[in-house]
């Protein structure tokens, strides 16, 4: 069935788009990844700990930089409790143990790193590798569209019946304060076992929009490297680097705004047929959500995604990589002025999702980049996209397709000092008729 276009419609999205045009993929006027993001953690030698942090925080506490630190066994920040981190600290994860450090409902981190300073979690292995250790939890009192309260149980790669209490999220206060992270380096967490649902590398369950996010990176994520359930809060200037589960997973009616970030795949190194750079959910079991209450709803402005592989065409003809976007029922979701580079789908939308004027309003792809990718938009596995490409692929929403090599598209995309704003003067592009 074709779908039919509301001509009111596209002419006030031409509108907003007229006004609202700017620079496709991430932004900046200099690289904003130089001096605080590392693309080679396996070379950064970060000392030996001399400082155990295991068991439960219930008073303010700061960790200083002239100290390593070594997380033990699930560490919550309960009580209230506000955890300072100093610019430059450095937090080992024990492998071991499968450390994980959560900040409780009501209390906060302040993990506020400088860009010649950043804080750093990492492994405490000597040969570090994806899902070392647990990672980190962050849950918080905004609502979700659970039934009453949620348990992050779910998320540890081992956790006791006694920490259960410690691990609920969910309220009513959509201006809940976590804290902060802000030059923060995640590396070589998200252990994935088989008791734990996924222990991702920085999940965050029912933060609210108090709390501040900017200038993040988590590298080489056994599971999903960046999880939110719930919540509302804003995202910037946010990155994921080789993740083995998705880059960005939104569920359970989260409500976030994320700008200027990025996500780069590997196909030798994504471990699972679902992970994505974007996976868009209202829930993971229909009645366990109130679904009139809260749909998931992401706005993705300037967000860069793209596979860095040595040889993408045959990587692609091979079938090892998959779709970059997945956008499930129920949900909103909406990505402007940005980059999807090398996949073999750009978008799968779910396959119960009706294909009309109503539901399409509500799932928007707008003046962004499509580059080196087999196909665009889908519903589902189907190989016949063309009510989509027409729909998605009218001049109104200011789309762009190509096929360009990434050399020639990013400014840099090899070395440790990568660069991936587009190189707009090779650009060759076309609009869909």
């Amino acid at each position: 069935m074709k779908i039919k276009t509301t001509l009111t419609y596209l002419l006030l999205l031409f509108c907003a788009i007229t006004y609202a045009q700017q620079e496709r993929g991430i932004t900046g006027d200099d690289n904003w990844l130089d001096y605080w993001a590392e693309f080679n953690p396996k070379t950064v030698k970060y000392g030996e700990p001399n400082y155990i942090l295991t068991g439960s925080i219930e008073e303010n506490m700061t960790l200083t930089k002239r100290n390593v630190y070594l997380l033990s066994g699930n560490v919550f920040v309960t009580n209230n409790a506000t955890l300072t981190i100093e610019p430059g600290t450095i937090i080992l994860g024990d492998v071991d143990s499968k450390a994980t450090l959560t900040i409780t409902s009501g209390s906060k981190i302040m993990a506020q790193g400088t860009e010649t300073d950043p804080i750093v979690f990492t492994s405490s292995s000597s040969f570090k590798k994806a899902g070392d250790w647990g990672g980190i939890i962050v849950l918080g009192n905004a609502p979700t569209n659970k039934l009453g309260k949620g348990s992050a149980v779910g998320y540890y790669p081992s956790i006791s019946g006694s920490d259960y209490a410690q691990t609920l999220f969910g309220g009513t206060d959509a201006d809940a304060n976590s804290g902060v992270f802000k030059y923060v380096r995640i590396e070589y967490a998200g252990k994935k076992t088989k008791q734990a649902k996924s222990s991702n590398a920085l999940t965050l369950a029912a933060v609210g929009n108090k709390t501040h996010f900017e200038n993040v990176i988590v590298s080489f994520s056994g599971a999903n490297a960046i999880n939110v359930v719930g919540g509302s809060f804003n995202m910037a200037k946010i990155v994921s680097y080789k993740s083995k589960g998705s880059d960005y997973s939104f569920n359970t009616g989260a409500q976030v705004n994320i700008s200027n970030s990025l996500a780069v795949r590997s196909p030798y190194i994504s471990g699972s047929s679902v992970a994505r750079c974007i996976n868009v959910l209202s829930f993971d079991k229909n009645k366990e959500a109130i679904l009139s209450d809260v749909e998931t709803t992401v706005v993705a402005k300037n967000m860069t995604v793209l596979t860095d592989t040595k040889d993408l065409e045959f990587d692609l003809k091979s079938g090892l990589i998959r779709e970059a976007i997945y956008v499930g029922a129920n949900t909103r979701f909406k990505i402007e002025n940005s980059v999807v580079s090398g996949f073999s789908k750009a978008a799968i939308l779910d396959e119960n999702i009706k294909l009309n004027t109503v539901n399409l309003e509500k799932i928007q792809f707008v003046n962004s980049y499509f580059n080196k990718c087999i196909g665009n938009i889908y519903q589902g596995y189907s190989e016949n996209n063309e009510d989509l490409e027409n729909w998605y692929g009218n001049p109104i929403f200011q789309n762009l397709y190509s096929k360009g090599i990434h050399s020639e598209t990013f400014i840099k995309v090899d070395g440790n000092k990568p660069d991936y704003r587009l190189r707009i003067e090779k650009i060759i592009a076309m609009r869909k008729n």
